[in-house]
Order: structure tokens, then C-alpha cells, then sequence
């Protein structure tokens, strides 16, 4: 398969060469002029989770292949779309008149609803899914992080289309088990309020890193994000199709906390992937935690902890 990943970013990277590795055919497109400024390789140091529980290190330099151009009439059979939730729409209308007969893979947090999020893109040649996997390019350039052996993909309320297999299974030879999610918007949205817990006490920490290990804060991030369950059943999620995703948050702190702090402690896949999310200036944390607040608001549902970490993500006032 031929797959153009958008963008250079941490998911696209680490899925980018996981495909390419399965024997893909896998370019980047990058905005005009960065392709001299990223130079021939990226420098990976990735814990890969997809064969041995506790992962596999890599720390390769990986020679990739750049395009900053994309006409409709190119030849790719898979664009993956993995870009910022607030870049999303910006990406989507870059890409609809470009899009040529590619299948689009959405690959990442959506909080608008995903149907309408699309925007021109053909609703007929987009995929759903969601990566397992994190971790952020340090002020070296290596790209630190974990590759985890699952993949979520999703419909609503269907079954997957001959174009949406066509992608499981270009996953599935590149190593990685599959998930589906029937009800994806709600699990999506699910995602995202617990992105949102997590990042509202990190933020006030200072980045999501400082969370690794700190229980108090923890839970009190696990609390933020149970406080943020009402605002997905106003949004119309029905929470009874997502038991096992909310129990987490539902269940007493006294246990859950303890046992999240051990895990990004001691389970190196997890440890990995908290530690590379230390860059305090990083905008993704704050605009989420920004438009689950305004959300909030909107429809009238308290949310006393993130309201109160408010003050570590708000848009400073300038004169």
C-alpha cells in the first residue's frame, strides 16, 4: 500500500515507520520548506510494545521521504491524518480537494462532532481510528516514546466499509491487534475529557510528565475527569455502552490512583510515553483542556477542578 503520512508529527512518525517497516510504501508530506530543515532521517528512540509486554527499544536513525506537494491526481492509497484537534479543520479543508481516490485515516482526538468535523472531505473515503501510542520529539530532535500492540478503529453504528478493511489490514500485517468501537464518536469523546483530566493537573504541575508517580495529583486528575462525565451524557453519549472505558473514573481513587502511579512509575510502555510529554510550553494540553471548559459552560455542567486549573491553561489577556 502507498501512504502518505500528513505531517511530521509524533503519531505519524512512529506509525509512519511501523508501516513502512511491514513493507509499506510510506512518504510525509510537510509544509513548503521544511523539508531541508528536517534533513534525510529522524533519530528514533521508541519502546516497541507490539511483541514483549514491557517493549522492545529502538534507537535507530531512519531515512524518510518528504513531498510538500500533493495533487489530486497522486497515486497514495492511504493518507493518514493524525494532526492537533485544533488543527483539525484547518487540515481537513487543506486536504479535501486533494484527497485524488486515497482512503483518509482520521487518526487522533476529535471533540466537535465527527461527522460534521470532516468538513469536504468525501464522507465515503474517510476511515475512523485511534493510535496507541504517544510520546514527544525532545530539544535533541529524537523522537522518544512507546508504540503500544493496539490499534482502536471505529464506526457509528455500522459495519466497516471494503475501503475501512483495506486499512485494518494494512495494521494488522504491520503487527498490531485490532479494536472496534461501534459507538466511535462516544468513545472519542470519552478520550478526550479523560485527556482532559489528565492535563489539567499537569498543567499546573508544569507538564503532563510531573504526573508520573504523584499520586495525590493523580487522583485528583481521575476526579476531574469522573467530574467531566456529565458533560458527555449532555452531549448525548450513552455511558452504558462504555462501562469497562469510564470504570476507571468511577471507581474509588483510593485504588485506582495507587495503581495508575505504580504503572507510569514502573511499567516502562507507560513511564516512556508520560515522561516524553515534558515540553511545558506544549499547545495541545491547553486547547484541550480549553474547549472541554467551554463546553462546560455552554451546557451548564459543573466541573469544579478544572474550573479551578483553569488559571495553568487559560489564553493570557493582552493589551
Amino acid at each position: 500500500m502507498k501512504i502518505l503520512m500528513f505531517g511530521r508529527g509524533v503519531i505519524a512518525t512512529m506509525y509512519g515507520w511501523a508501516l513502512e517497516r511491514a513493507g509499506h510504501d510510506v512518504e510525509f508530506y510537510v509544509r513548503p520548506g521544511r523539508t531541508a530543515a528536517y534533513g534525510e532521517a529522524m533519530d528514533l528512540d521508541l519502546l516497541d510494545a507490539r511483541r514483549r509486554v514491557w517493549g522492545q527499544r529502538i534507537v535507530q536513525k531512519w531515512p524518510v521521504r518528504y513531498r510538500e506537494e500533493l495533487e489530486p491526481d497522486h497515486t497514495f492509497d492511504l493518507i493518514v491524518l493524525s494532526v492537533q484537534h485544533h488543527r483539525f479543520a484547518e487540515a481537513a479543508a487543506f486536504l479535501a480537494p486533494r484527497v485524488g481516490k486515497a482512503t483518509v485515516l482520521v487518526f487522533g482526538n476529535i471533540w466537535s462532532e465527527p461527522l460534521e468535523a470532516i468538513g469536504a472531505l468525501p464522507g465515503d473515503q474517510v476511515a475512523w481510528g485511534f493510535p496507541q501510542a504517544g510520546g514527544g520529539f525532545g530539544e535533541d530532535g529524537v523522537l522518544r516514546g512507546t508504540l503500544l500492540p493496539s490499534v482502536v478503529f471505529g464506526t457509528f453504528g455500522r459495519s466497516p466499509t471494503e475501503r475501512e478493511r483495506a486499512v485494518r489490514q494494512a495494521f494488522r500485517e504491520a503487527g498490531f491487534r485490532l479494536q472496534e468501537q461501534p459507538d466511535f464518536r462516544g468513545w472519542l469523546w470519552i478520550h478526550f475529557v479523560s485527556d482532559a483530566g489528565l492535563h489539567s493537573q499537569g498543567l499546573r504541575l508544569g507538564s503532563l510528565a510531573k504526573l508520573a508517580g504523584a499520586t495525590g495529583d493523580l487522583r485528583e486528575a481521575l476526579l476531574a475527569s469522573r467530574e467531566l462525565l456529565p458533560l458527555l451524557e449532555a452531549r448525548g453519549v450513552d455511558l452504558r455502552r462504555h462501562r469497562r472505558r469510564v470504570l476507571p473514573f468511577r471507581a474509588p481513587t483510593w485504588l485506582t490512583a495507587p495503581v495508575l502511579a505504580w504503572l507510569l512509575t514502573h511499567f516502562a510502555p507507560a513511564r516512556v510515553n508520560f515522561e516524553a510529554h515534558s515540553d511545558p510550553e506544549a499547545e495541545e494540553p491547553r486547547e484541550i483542556c480549553r474547549d472541554t471548559l467551554a463546553e462546560a459552560r455552554r451546557l451548564g455542567v459543573a466541573v469544579p477542578r478544572l474550573e479551578a486549573a483553569e488559571p495553568s491553561f487559560a489564553r493570557e489577556v493582552t493589551g
